[in-house]
């Protein structure tokens, strides 16, 4: 069973103190890591991942959805460049077209009407060049696009994202492509504490809340799973793409909490147990992030999701393999 939970670990690179990328390969191969978010195509990190048997999602970033929405030509060239000029010595398994993009975010809603038709042409190049069969094009979304999540049985896409999101469940079923969602337990227990217990949010609670769930992670990755069925997406598979806790900045973070949220969340993928929705389902999951970023913008919380500091010394001595 363990190779059907692959685990893997985000890769980001804000921060002005992180090793090289062939360091960080190093340090994935060492640990014995074997799956890997990448953010951008670098190609310092794709050159050191040749060979190294580590599989990837790569990220298309959310600037060039307009134009590959509109230009087949470059989402193609881009494809070249990033997919094809490394396959197969690179093992490419999900292209992220967009992350967390949502009608319902300032900062991410101009990008709405470019997903679909930029997954369609990275799809199509992917095809081209037959790549498809190993190489899986999609999205990734956050569980801010959903409503009436509790009991997650009752979860669906609020109103104000079907027309965004329904569509793109529909490409995907037909093509038989994941769909990839950052779960955050973490930002469920600080949104609201007085309603959900901190031994919740752990995988530390003994018994499970009236509606069965024992944590929160399997309550938000099985409300996804409902809206997406209620959505047209039965038997699309979903993989997620991030979960983290911080260790620092902000409430709720502390080397204690986070630790014990990335031991549990590994054991709890390893098991291979799943969900009470999916029971006996593999959960891919990858933790975020391999490393403390100390230039992320955003909440202070960001610089501190780390598993690993920057001199390559662990944080809380996790075994991934």
């Amino acid at each position: 069973m363990a190779d059907a939970q692959p685990l893997g670990v985000c890769y980001g690179r804000n921060g002005n103190n992180l090793p090289s990328s062939q360091d960080v390969v190093n340090l994935y191969k060492a640990n014995g890591i074997t799956n890997m978010r990448v953010y951008d195509p670098i190609p310092e990190t794709l050159n050191a991942l040749k060979g190294s048997n580590i599989s990837i999602i790569l990220d298309i970033s959310n600037d060039n959805l307009q134009s590959f929405s509109t230009d087949p030509k470059a989402a193609e060239n881009w494809v070249i460049a990033n997919i094809k000029s490394y396959f197969p010595q690179v093992k490419f398994k999900y292209i992220s077209v967009g992350n967390e993009v949502s009608p319902k975010n300032v900062g991410t809603s101009q990008f709405v009407p470019f997903v679909l038709p930029a997954l369609r042409n990275v799809q199509q190049a992917i095809t081209k060049f037959r790549m498809q069969n190993q190489v899986k094009a999609t999205t990734t979304i956050d569980t801010g696009l959903l409503t009436n999540t509790y009991p997650p049985a009752k979860s669906v896409f609020s109103d104000d994202v079907t027309s965004f999101i329904n569509p793109i469940i529909g490409f995907l079923k037909q093509n038989n492509l994941p769909l990839l969602a950052n779960i955050y337990p973490y930002y469920g227990y600080i949104g609201n504490p007085d309603q959900v217990p901190l031994p919740y949010a752990l995988f530390t609670q003994k018994k499970p809340d009236p509606t069965g769930y024992h944590n929160l992670f399997d309550a938000m990755l099985d409300a996804t799973y409902y809206a997406v069925e209620k959505a047209g997406g039965d038997n699309v598979q979903i993989v997620v793409a991030e979960s983290g806790w911080p260790s620092d900045g902000g409430f709720g973070a502390s080397m204690k909490n986070a630790g014990t949220y990335y031991r549990n969340l590994i054991s709890h993928v390893k098991l291979g147990a799943g969900t009470p929705h999916k029971p006996e389902k593999a959960i891919e999951t990858y933790l975020f992030a391999m490393f403390d970023e100390n230039i992320k913008i955003g909440a202070e919380t960001e610089k501190y999701f780390g598993v690993f500091h920057p001199d390559k010394t662990q944080k809380y001595n996790l075994t991934f393999n």
